[in-house]
């Protein structure tokens, strides 16, 4: 809490704090929350593209899984450089760049005719796309302290299952709508209609966003001043090494490994839940977007409240670990009853909603460890190495449904690898990353 400043009781620094913090949460995470939306339909309407475009163009699950995944080769790459040119460059600019790359590139996806060119684009994508994630959980560390950021980390990332409750009706529905107009195929309109939201909101970012509490014109003075205050106060005593350093840092490396199992459930929700609903015995397109609403739903409820427990209560570990655990029985019984729709998609929303529900948790744990351009380098790298997740968990998913003509391999081995991550996330130390 800040000291009190003259003249000013307890009372009315409490006030005065709050609406700052009011303020600045209802300018900041709306908006983010749409960019987020808009990146995540444009990263994984592959999945749904996937129902008539593998047909059309005589791609095989091998093909499919390698060419959804590569997207994450050109991510890591260009992950770490894209957050630290944002902490130097600013939010504003840097952010409507990628959002504006992204959306070009997306919507050429539908130019694609051979594998090749499937790998190209999805590869450029990810070029594309690389430090939005990251650059705005770091962002966030510039307007929030540790005591507020699992809730503010989740007002964020409820992008990815409120994408998944907009986008899978959207997508099923531009899939039935649109096939044959104007000579296109369905999943053709589907990547330049789903495109439309990232570049308009990229043009927006570039005169919305202020890069810093200090440039944010509809705060005061005091609410900046305290603002400020809260930040430098919990940033004091953390690390600020160099960002050569952190690349060497055990506990740094440890983090990727537990996001990099993380993010094996996230993919492959992502890239397969529409292929898991319509294997349990749904038909039609429209059907299918209309239930993968359902697991999304149910997470943006675990979300929301498993960060403001782990908040209010201070305690970080066991909330991870105890979400991840209930993925992994959430995709292991979508295996059992894959061919009832009821239980399977019963399964998979427990899944998804224990999947998501440690993303805003885990995020605290790089910002109570470092500070500065070194916790920018950290929250890069750890986001690029567990998003290379996104290659594997896919291609593997795909390999194994090619070799088995079953998905069930491949969700026990997602199902696997989330219950390492729990393990590993209770060997942190609770006095690192309890709040």
């Amino acid at each position: 809490m800040n000291t009190i400043t003259s003249g000013q009781s307890r009372a009315e620094l409490l006030n005065l704090e709050a609406r700052a913090y009011s303020k600045a949460t209802l300018r900041l995470l709306p908006f983010l929350f749409l960019c987020y939306v808009a990146a995540y339909l444009d990263r994984v309407n592959v999945g749904f593209a996937k129902l008539q475009m593998l047909s059309d163009l005589q791609f095989s699950e091998t093909v499919y899984g390698l060419g959804a995944g590569i997207f994450f080769i050109g991510y890591f790459f260009f992950e770490v450089p894209s957050n630290i040119l944002m902490h130097r460059v600013g939010a504003r600019v840097w952010i409507a760049r990628i959002m504006l790359t992204w959306a070009v590139i997306s919507a050429a996806s539908l130019l694609v005719k051979t594998p090749t060119q499937f790998y190209i684009v999805r590869f450029l994508l990810g070029v594309a796309e690389a430090g939005f994630f990251p650059g705005i959980v770091l962002y966030l560390t510039y307007w929030f302290p540790a005591t507020r950021r699992s809730r503010m980390n989740a007002l964020f990332m409820i992008g990815i299952p409120i994408a998944g409750v907009l986008g899978g009706p959207l997508s099923g529905w531009i899939l039935s709508a649109f096939q044959g107009v104007g000579g296109w195929s369905n999943w053709q309109w589907l990547f330049l209609i789903e495109a439309v939201p990232s570049a308009v909101l990229g043009v927006i970012t570039l005169f919305y966003l202020p890069n810093s509490i200090r440039a944010a014109k509809w705060l005061s003075n005091e609410e900046k001043r305290v603002l400020e205050r809260n930040i430098e106060q919990d940033q004091a005593g953390k690390g600020h090494a160099s960002i050569g350093s952190v690349f060497s840092n055990g506990r740094v490396w440890l983090m990727a490994v537990i996001y990099f199992c993380c993010m094996m459930g996230l993919y492959g929700i992502s890239f397969y839940l529409p292929t898991l609903i319509k294997a349990s015995g749904v038909k039609s397109a429209l059907d299918v977007g209309l239930l993968t609403a359902v697991p999304y739903a149910c997470a943006v409820v675990s979300m929301l409240g498993v960060a403001k427990r782990a908040d209010r209560t201070g305690e970080r570990r066991w909330h991870f670990a105890l979400a991840a655990i209930a993925a992994a029985l959430g995709f292991f019984f979508s295996t059992v009853f894959a061919s009832n729709v009821v239980l399977a998609l019963l399964a998979l929303s427990v899944a998804t909603a224990g999947m998501l529900a440690t993303m805003p948790v885990f995020w605290t744990y790089p910002s109570a460890m470092l500070a500065g351009g070194s916790a920018a380098a950290a929250i890069g790298m750890i986001n690029s190495i567990g998003n290379l997740a996104g290659f594997v968990s896919p291609s593997i998913i795909g390999w194994l449904k090619d070799v088995t003509h079953s998905t069930n391999a491949g969700m026990y081995f997602v199902a696997a690898a989330m219950l390492l991550g729990a393990v590993l996330a209770l060997r942190q130390p609770k006095e690192l990353v309890n709040g």
